[in-house]
């Protein structure tokens, strides 16, 4: 190795983690409680150096090495005192990941030596002296520059916002059109075939679930399953190593380009509510061995961790410089990677103030601050399982939010669950109950029918029960209110009755998504009628239950999908901004007069949703019920979608609606 002496010179607290500026680097590392911090520098045959870094202000160990260039491997020891009763677990034999790492040399390796104390006792006040440094992964110093030949942001207009949710792992892996070498890595999510696809249906954004480092659980490894959503954070900068194919975090930005070129953007699903170390009775890999009582949130009593995520811990976002390193997190996202904006996971976790929930707290009110990340697309997962955590509505702009009550009511009005004609107009309307307030605009309402969470839409409309028995918790696991309706057979059919009714029902469901005020979501794979067998949560399974379905039979869906892009895009009044815009919105009944309470009282009979503006005009017909026929208000008018083609047709006025079909209608 290089001369390994600090230059207390050199050396900066200005920035965290290891940063190489051409000739060395700086390592800075935050802990307010330690007593001592080593850097552990590791050699090609993984040996060790130790040396202790010789500065520290307000918390922030420092040192600089000159000759450390990108490639070094390293990670950290700290000294500092073992009180669990003080919320204290320092254990300088553990061998702990660096917060702000930008790559990983590959995953932890479960052993009882990754934990603090003596697991085989379940005592957390013990403590344990074996060495974790054989299972735990190294850091990389890594080299920042990159050559994004001119690469700009898209800024793509929210009222023109279609997004793609998909996994990069499990949208290419039963791909035909994707090289087998390729699958399940960010080569593969951007080839071409991938990114002709989402030109196809329209989409402009692909939102991709967790992409950070994470890790594979214990438990689900013993019953040989698998961490594949990727919901247990292990670092907020380094991303999961086996999405890329090279092996090197420049296939993510290679990616990126390759999306930006084809004017798609990308959006993380991230997770800064809690991390991969579970509660006090989890492992010391990161966090907790650095500065427990910092980094995480704790109750009255210091020992136990408090959780509002029903993971075993929370992040502590309260604290100066845990926020800071989440801002870091997402500002390195977007300025190093150039990503377009985020999904916070169970976001209402990240505006806990001492009071309970606060719209205007510290997280919020950084972000919205912040000349970064107040201009990239931000959007909210409104809830945790803590008191006060559903927050539907609650959360200020510029953020959106997962509407769940689009979900819900769109899928109940479909089932013929009786009742909702109502409720399906509030969320045509873009929600204006949870959304029209406190100057937020129209496309505040991030809709969606499926999501990964949950049945996918196929499954939605061919299974009354979840079917999650290969998840190993017999059935236990998953909503079971799904508000899915099997359409006559519980799964998989070849009956063509069948099959044909689920079909008409889905292109339903996906037409009162595309053509509602606020932003669309699709679950990738519901454009091709893509099972999961009817499992709920999917969470634990990599493998073709989890994965997307290209080859379904079903692929029609998509043709639908395109169509309703096509039509949401060329109409600009059904994409209107605000709620106190210029558009006029007027429901009418079957007969082409305004609704009664009786038609709204009726689900049997279709509505009209008549909107009008300086941008023009449109009728969105739907019909819930029977086959139904609607006199279209005075005009002349011109059919320009049918969720049935062979089953809508217009003839002057008057409009034949087959049972559970949807139509637009244009001015002549």
């Amino acid at each position: 190795m290089t001369s390994l002496t600090f230059d207390r010179d050199a050396a900066s607290n200005a920035r965290m983690g290891a940063h190489y500026d051409g000739e060395g680097t700086n390592f800075a590392l935050f802990s307010e409680n330690a007593e001592a911090v080593e850097l552990c520098l590791f050699d090609e045959e993984d040996t060790e150096t130790r040396l202790t870094l010789p500065d520290m202000e307000g918390g922030v160990w420092y040192g600089y090495l000159w000759g450390i260039r990108p490639g070094q491997r390293y990670g950290y020891r700290v000294h500092g005192p073992y009180e669990p009763e003080n919320g204290h677990r320092f254990n300088p034999n553990k061998l702990l990941i660096d917060p702000y790492a930008r790559q990983l040399d590959g995953t932890v390796t479960w052993n009882d030596a990754l934990f603090g104390y003596d697991v085989a006792s379940g005592d957390d006040t013990t403590f344990d002296e074996r060495d974790s440094a054989p299972f735990v992964p190294k850091c990389y110093v890594t080299d920042p520059a990159y050559d994004w030949d001119a690469d700009r942001a898209l800024y793509t207009p929210w009222r023109d916002t279609v997004i793609y949710e998909a996994h990069v792992r499990g949208l290419t892996m039963l791909h035909p059109g994707v090289d087998e070498e390729s699958r399940g890595t960010f080569a593969g999510l951007a080839s071409p075939p991938v990114i002709e696809h989402l030109h196809r249906i329209g989409a402009t954004a692909i939102e991709l679930l967790p992409v950070h480092a994470y890790l594979q659980d214990s438990h689900l490894i013993e019953k040989g399953l698998r961490n594949y959503w990727g919901y247990n954070t292990l670092n907020f900068f380094a991303p999961e190593r086996r999405y890329l194919k090279s092996g090197e975090w420049g296939e993510i930005k290679d990616g990126i380009t390759r999306f930006h070129k084809e004017g798609i953007e990308v959006i993380l699903d991230v997770v800064y509510n809690h991390t991969a170390e579970g509660s006090e009775l989890g492992p010391t890999l990161s966090f907790r061995g650095i500065d427990n009582a910092a980094y995480y949130l704790h109750g009255d009593d210091m020992r136990h961790c408090y959780d509002t995520t029903g993971t075993g811990n929370t992040l502590n976002v309260a604290h100066p410089m845990v926020l800071r390193m989440v801002l870091d997190s997402l500002r390195h996202w977007v300025q190093e990677m150039h990503v377009d904006g985020f999904r916070f996971d169970l976001a209402s976790t990240l505006g806990r103030e001492p009071s309970g929930f606060e719209r205007e707290g510290s997280f919020f009110a950084a972000i919205r601050q912040d000349p970064v990340l107040a201009s990239v697309k931000l959007i909210a997962e409104p809830w945790d399982i803590g008191d006060g955590g559903y927050q539907v509505g609650g959360f200020p702009w510029p953020f959106r939010e997962w509407n769940d009550k689009f979900r819900d009511d769109t899928r109940a009005f479909w089932a013929r669950k009786g009742g909702l004609k109502g409720a399906l107009a509030e969320r045509l309307s873009g929600s204006p109950v949870q959304f029209d307030h406190s100057n937020r605009p129209a496309t505040s309402s991030v809709n969606f029918v499926a999501a990964h969470d949950g049945f996918t839409l196929w499954d939605v409309v061919s299974y009354s029960e979840k079917h999650n028995d290969e998840n190993g918790e017999d059935g236990r696991d998953g909503h079971d209110n799904n508000l899915s309706d099997n359409m006559g057979v519980e799964g998989h059919t070849d009956e063509a009755e069948v099959l044909a009714a689920r079909r008409r029902r889905a292109k339903a469901m996906l037409s009162t998504l595309m053509l509602s005020r606020g932003v669309p979501m699709l679950l990738a794979g519901d454009e091709n009628g893509n099972s999961q067998d009817g499992n709920n949560n999917a969470y634990c399974q990599d493998n073709e239950i989890g994965w997307t379905r290209w080859d379904t039979g079903r692929e029609d869906l998509a043709e639908t999908v395109a169509a309703l892009a096509t039509v949401r895009r060329e109409i600009p009044v059904l994409r209107e901004r605000r709620f106190d815009g210029e558009a006029a919105v007027t429901w009418r009944g079957p007969d082409g007069s305004e609704m009664d309470d009786a038609a709204w009282e009726d689900d049997d009979l279709p509505v009209v949703m008549d909107v009008e503006s300086p941008e023009g005009r449109a009728l969105i017909v739907v019909n819930g019920g029977d086959d139904a026929g609607v006199t279209l208000p005075q005009g002349d008018w011109r059919l320009v979608f049918a969720s049935e083609t062979e089953a809508v047709s217009l003839d002057g006025r008057e409009l034949a609606m087959g049972w559970q079909t949807v139509a637009v209608a244009l001015p002549a």
